[in-house]
């Protein structure tokens, strides 16, 4: 019976994630090259080495001369994968011909007797070399799927596997949706503002409708809480209703859709605290930004990204759209030295704002600070990630609370920053100053003042309240 490639996708990647199989294996292994001179093994050396029976390319990253690692004395560090599953391997699991020494003398005594070199078997292919290429070409078959990456790291929560499973389905959507949308006469306003009193353009409808339909028909949602929607999505079926609450941004930054900037969507997930047999109420949701289980956003720009932390790590995976698959990317985090020099904020207000954050922009000015301002907080939170800084949106006259909204934008983003290294702080807020995770929403639509990045920066600015 004929399946969907992506049930085909599915299932391959289930079967795969159950038995711990290496994804799509380049080619068997034959038998280890014999007399390989360790010796010859320096950090950096490009070679092969076995996983399970199976050749990769790999990188020398270590060579130990420690009896304790007699037996395996090289670290190698499988190119396209990620640095957690380097290994320590001995010489029958490594092969390169600049290690075979023996082969060398060989022809050189071969010359110096008078004697031809002995020729090489016909009949077989020679060995393939490594070479730099290598991560580039095998990476759509080496490199970990999103899918993969959801059942390993759900440790068998099938709810919460179908949950993650729908959000990336969403992701794919709204991304297809947005490239398409100057073809198809989606640019421009709809013609009514949403919950927060923001004027709604046509994606904004169109990207609710696909992440409501999606966690919708997940069945493993409770209870949904969109920025385009006034009030809380109640699941009242019980045979489509689950354990998770979902607070969702579904196109934070559209105001710069018709521009062609970067955009994206942001979300966080509860686990119901009500009893299961009967419906969500919104007590479920409005708890602190500590009690969340998963966070995430997806950027829509040059490359659709989707970064994910489940509370231990935060993970960033890059969607290949010519095979339709999320690939891993890397492990995030902020530079531990602050990174580089940049100030996130829309100086626009800084007339409105107090007086310690007033200080902090005129002290970036004059030590040296560049100034990197989208507009989108997921541009701006994803490039301070990547690079260091500081994001600034902070409470003025005219938002007393700021103007970002905490269920799914404040504490997602905040949850990512400090998972990455970094600090997310309020800043004086309500008398204050504390962790936005911290912060109690008072009701679905809530906001909160917001200052994260590296803790460099951030400290900068809190000690200013001082």
């Amino acid at each position: 019976r004929a399946s969907t490639p992506t049930a085909v996708c599915f299932c391959t990647a289930l079967a795969r994630a159950a038995l711990r199989l290496p994804a799509m294996a380049p080619r068997q292994a034959k038998a280890a090259a014999k007399n390989v001179d360790l010796s010859l093994v320096t950090e950096g050396m490009k070679l092969q080495a076995s996983s399970d029976g199976i050749f990769y390319a790999a990188e020398v990253v270590a060579v130990s001369d420690s009896k304790k690692r007699a037996k395996a004395p090289v670290k190698v560090h499988f190119l396209g994968y990620a640095a957690e599953y380097d290994e320590w391997v001995g010489a029958d699991r490594i092969r390169s011909k600049a290690l075979r020494p023996d082969d060398a003398d060989a022809k050189a005594d071969g010359k110096s007797e008078g004697k031809k070199a002995p020729k090489a078997k016909t009949g077989k292919k020679s060995e393939r070399t490594p070479t730099e290429f290598d991560p580039y070409l095998q990476n759509r078959v080496n490199a970990q799927t999103l899918v993969q990456y959801i059942i390993e790291s759900t440790k068998g929560d099938k709810q919460l596997a179908m949950l993650m499973n729908a959000i990336q389905h969403a992701s794919k959507v709204v991304s297809n949706s947005i490239e398409k949308a100057g073809p198809a006469g989606l640019y421009g306003l709809a013609g009514n503002a949403n919950a927060t009193g923001d004027d709604v353009k046509k994606l904004d409808i169109i990207a609710d409708d696909i992440w409501v339909e999606c966690l919708k028909r997940s069945g493993v949602c409770g209870l949904l809480v969109s920025e385009e929607q006034e009030t809380a999505i109640v699941i009242e079926d019980e045979s489509l209703r689950g354990p998770f609450c979902v607070a969702f941004d579904p196109l934070d930054g559209s105001s710069n859709i018709d521009c062609n900037v970067s955009v994206g969507s942001i979300f966080s997930v509860y686990r119901r605290q009500s009893p299961a047999d009967k419906a969500c109420t919104q007590a479920d949701i409005l708890r602190p930004g500590t009690e969340i289980i998963v966070a995430g956003y997806c950027m829509y720009g040059a490359a659709t990204e989707l970064v994910i932390t489940y509370g231990k790590g935060v993970f960033r995976f890059a969607l290949d759209t010519s095979i339709g698959e999320f690939l891993y990317v890397e492990h995030m985090k902020i530079p531990q030295d602050g990174g580089k020099k940049i100030y996130s904020c829309n100086e626009g207000n800084l007339h409105s704002w107090d007086q310690p954050i007033k200080d902090f922009v005129k002290d970036c000015k004059s030590s040296g600070y560049a100034a990197r301002y989208v507009g989108s907080m997921v541009s701006d939170v994803h490039r301070t990630l990547l690079y260091g800084g500081v994001f600034v949106y902070p409470a003025d006259k005219k938002s007393k609370k700021g103007k970002l909204r905490v269920l799914y934008e404040g504490y997602p983003m905040a949850m990512i920053t400090e998972q990455a290294g970094g600090m997310a702080s309020t800043g004086m807020f309500l008398g204050k100053i504390g962790r936005i995770l911290e912060v109690v929403p008072e009701h679905i639509h809530d906001r909160c003042p917001i200052i994260m990045g590296g803790e460099r920066d951030v400290s900068k600015v809190l000690k200013l309240y001082a």
